[in-house]
């Protein structure tokens, strides 16, 4: 069969598009590599030269994606995904109708945001599965050498194992509601490269959200058996030993397995967590940058990074999509270049209490917009606003410091390994007078919560507020109001002079769009309608 020609050269970029599972009913694309004539699948993998151009378009599916099956913008993780989950959370207000729906939790099972993630990560899923199918053959052929092949096929199930993650973290109930009993997201293994494929994989029900993160953790137990510690000239955009086990940090934190995230971190170094904690991790692979604002003035090289999806000026979400874009503001005193007014930084966070006066988070990673109506601070972590060349971060050192940094401290009492951890984060950005020490903490909870703060101001625009709050949605001490979608500022609280935002007054501005119950439907998102239209043995969430 012919590979479908789209143009891609233009792009700089080789991609693979393949079909969504979703939206179709026969065999009629495949994967899609050389702009410059049309391959059958077997050539496809007939080659090491051809291997590697189905690979890398992998990645820019994972990048660029499609919106409602036509131009990308950005799904599932070239920006989608990030800004998915600020709006999910409460420390970002949506300022236009951009983000509505998702905002204030009025999305429907045809709404295009939830759409479009559900396709396009199940997209990523099958480009996945096609090149696992086709790698595995190469290697059988002798194309391939053993550790190459296994390389091609762990950054692949890096890779599925992500986008099963954020599959079950956007469309259903957290892991520790039930120890993963609630039902999960169809598993889809197998390469749809027949049209006996697609009937047989359009009819895979959902399972459990336990069997989803079993085989999410099997996924990245291979990777980090067979993927290097580098892989030369890619930096941090391709998948290795490290951002394996860096995500596993995160995935066994969703599950309240705090042994195994300790277990996982000390790999990267954070055994080294004695106090003082010197930032340098044992295998000498990621270190924490100087300055705050390191992996995002940085974004293509830094010590810090340990997974990003890139970016290119010509491969990007566009206007629309991208990350810079979408988080500028619309005119600022630093910069001619100008973004949307789309998202602004929540007041309520900018002046919180645990945000000390002096953090350089507030000076380097923050901007006021200067438009006389909208006086809002922005997120500053994106600025490559003309071009769109921000790498999206997916993982960072940081987070692998603070999720054992969590760990350590739901497992000890007052550890001085959790202080210590947490310290190498906040002491880069808060004077020295106001760094922690053990005596500012009276008991083991308030340590944790330090913690979760810490990763409020830390990661905020990078996407990580919406899957803190839902795995900690049934702790009894941490979970927000409830334990559902929080209250919402609406922008009409936001004064046009600024003056929401003040670190001497530190005013509280009222979150006026209600929180969503925990129990309610709408806490989860409904599954795609072409979905339920093209699976006869899946049931939708209830409610929708």
């Amino acid at each position: 069969m012919k590979m479908i020609n789209n143009n891609i050269l233009r792009s700089g970029a080789v991609a693979v598009c393949i079909f969504s599972l979703l939206t179709i009913s026969s065999c009629q694309k495949y994967t899609e590599l050389n702009p410059r004539s049309s391959l059958s699948e077997s050539t496809a993998f007939s080659t090491a030269a051809n291997i590697e151009l189905a690979m890398v378009g992998v990645y820019n599916a994972a990048t660029v994606g499609t919106y409602n099956g036509g131009a990308g913008r950005g799904y599932p993780f070239g920006a989608a995904s990030i800004e998915q989950s600020e709006m999910r959370g409460e420390d970002m207000v949506n300022i236009a109708t951009f983000y509505q729906l998702t905002y204030e939790s009025i999305i429907t099972s045809s709404s295009a945001n939830n759409v479009n993630m559900w396709t396009n990560l199940y997209a990523v899923v099958n480009q996945c599965n096609i090149v696992i199918d086709g790698v595995s053959k190469a290697l059988a052929s002798g194309t391939l050498a053993p550790a190459v092949a296994n390389r091609y096929i762990g950054e692949s199930r890096f890779l599925r194992a992500l986008a099963y993650h954020e599959l079950v973290i956007d469309f259903c109930r957290p892991y520790v509601d039930g120890s993963g009993s609630n039902p999960g997201v169809p598993l889809r293994l197998v390469a749809v490269n027949s049209a006996d494929a697609v009937a047989t994989q359009l009819a895979v029900p959902r399972g459990t959200v336990a069997q989803d993160y079993t085989q999410i953790l099997a996924d990245l137990d291979f990777a980090e058996a067979n993927l290097p510690v580098n892989i030369s000239s890619k930096g941090f955009t391709r998948a290795t030993k490290g951002a394996a086990i860096a995500l596993k940090t995160r995935v066994k934190l969703h599950m309240n397995d705090f042994p195994g995230v300790i277990a996982e971190g000390t790999k990267l170094g954070t055994s080294a967590a004695a106090s003082p904690y010197t930032g340098a991790p044992a295998n000498g692979n990621y270190m924490l940058t100087s300055s705050v604002d390191g992996p995002f003035a940085s974004f293509a090289n830094n010590t810090e990074s340990i997974f990003s999806i890139e970016n290119g000026s010509a491969s990007n979400g566009g206007t629309n999509g991208a990350l810079p874009s979408m988080f500028g503001p619309a005119a600022n005193a630093l910069t001619a270049e100008v973004g949307r007014n789309l998202v602004a930084t929540n007041p309520n966070l900018y002046n919180a209490a645990f945000w000390v006066t002096g953090d350089t988070r507030r000076s380097l990673l923050q901007i006021q917009q200067t438009t006389s109506t909208a006086k809002y601070f922005f997120n500053y972590k994106y600025r490559d606003v003309t071009t769109k060349t921000d790498f999206a971060p997916i993982i960072r050192y940081a987070e692998v410091l603070l999720n054992v940094a969590e760990a350590y401290s739901r497992t000890s009492a007052l550890d001085t390994k959790a202080l210590s951890l947490l310290n190498a984060v906040r002491n880069r950005a808060v004077p020295v007078s106001n760094q922690f020490t053990i005596a500012n903490f009276l008991t083991q909870n308030s340590l944790t919560q330090a913690i979760l703060d810490e990763r409020r101001i830390e990661f905020a625009g990078e996407g990580r507020r919406w899957p803190d709050i839902t795995r900690l949605s049934q702790d009894p001490v941490f979970k927000v109001l409830g334990g559902g979608v929080p209250a919402k500022v609406l922008n009409t609280s936001l004064a046009a002079n600024g003056s929401n935002y003040d670190v001497v007054l530190r005013p509280v501005t009222p979150a006026n769009k209600a929180a969503v119950p925990y129990t309610d439907p709408r806490y989860i998102w409904p599954i795609a309608q072409d979905e339920i239209n093209s699976n006869p043995n899946i049931t939708q969430n209830p409610g929708y």
